[in-house]
């Protein structure tokens, strides 16, 4: 699929298109340029170059990440735990499709970081998706944590919750008990143990 056909990429256009015009009111000809460029020497050099915008810097990243380039891992993580929720999925779609190793190694980090929780949720989605062997151990840390009834990032913990279940590991089963009487997470935590089966 072109990269002009992908939806997600579409989206974070249409997003940064809109973001340039409430700033400036004009879209400089650069970002029509650089939309259009499937050069990867050319998109490394914008993401790399002292100075240039975050806008270049997302759709470079973006755009190397899709094609399989390692260039673009460190960019698309530093996104993934970016204040704007829409920078993150952004860039965890891109780190999907890159496939590089490192990426639930970067994620689990990123998750685990009680100093950013606030920015977890899309790195707990990642593991998830992922399945990698670091996706359990880190989901399991992070809903032990977010047990409160008052966790006011309790949607990082139902995410968890979720995963957890999605990934089926019978290694998750006591913290899903442990979620079970937590008034939002409970719900969630009973389907994820009915996924899990019956503990031996």
């Amino acid at each position: 699929m072109e990269i002009s056909e992908d939806p997600e990429f579409c989206s974070m256009i249409d997003r940064l298109r809109d973001e340039i015009e409430n700033g400036s009111g004009e879209v400089p000809a650069a970002f029509t340029e650089l939309v259009a460029t499937q050069d990867r020497e050319e998109l490394h050099r914008v993401l790399t170059e002292p100075g240039r915008p975050l806008w270049a810097r997302e759709i470079a990243a973006y755009s190397l990440g899709v094609a399989g380039d390692p260039r673009a891992f460190e960019a698309l993580v530093l996104l993934l735990n970016h204040r704007d929720p829409e920078r993150c999925v952004t860039a965890a779609h891109a780190l999907v499709r890159l496939g590089d190793p490192r990426t639930a190694r970067a994620a689990a980090a990123l998750a685990t970081n009680e100093l950013r929780v606030a920015y977890a949720l899309l790195p707990v989605r990642l593991l998830a998706e992922l399945r990698a062997p670091e996706s359990v151990p880190a989901l399991i840390a992070v809903l032990g944590r977010r047990l409160r009834p008052d966790d006011p990032h309790w949607r990082v913990g139902l995410a968890c919750a979720e995963g957890l279940g999605a990934l089926g590991d019978p290694r998750a089963r006591a913290v899903l008990e442990e979620a079970l009487p937590h008034p939002r997470l409970g719900t969630a935590a009973a389907r994820s143990l009915h996924l899990l089966g019956p503990a031996d």
